[in-house]
């Protein structure tokens, strides 16, 4: 199975986040367990402020067995087709186009999305398959 990895549950480990770096690294290491880990681009993105280097980044994703993949195209088109009805549906507009660039690349490119972000996931990839940390 491919777990793909959403910025917030690695940041509650690295961080470390008091109330969620327990159950986001119970939840990582249970997928691992079960298959492989994967990022998409706009992650690693967000995850490089992070670290002092580039090096120490890849370093990281490396020793955890975290892979890095490009969104595809067919996820970009899908990340934009669901921004686009967010943009014409909601009132409050507080997503930005990289939420729904995980979405994308977790609902074609992997089994499923582990983040504490579920919302947003649930209701423009119906199809994927969300497993909050911070719910088990």
């Amino acid at each position: 199975m491919i777990t793909a990895l959403d910025t917030n549950v690695l940041l509650d480990i690295l961080i470390p986040d008091d109330q969620f770096a327990e159950r986001s690294l119970a939840a990582i290491e249970a997928a691992a367990a079960g298959g492989s880990l994967v990022i998409c681009d706009p992650v690693y993105a967000e995850l490089c402020g992070q670290f002092r280097s580039q090096a120490d980044c890849d370093r990281f994703l490396l020793e955890n067995s975290i892979l890095v993949e490009r969104v595809s195209r067919q996820a970009m088109w899908a990340a934009a087709s669901a921004w686009l009805g967010y943009r014409r549906t909601e009132r409050r507009r507080d997503r930005i186009l990289t939420d729904f660039l995980i979405g994308a690349h977790a609902s074609s490119q992997a089994s499923r999305l582990i983040t504490r972000d579920r919302g947003v996931y649930r209701k423009y990839f119906k199809d994927l398959i969300v497993v909050d940390p911070s719910r088990i």
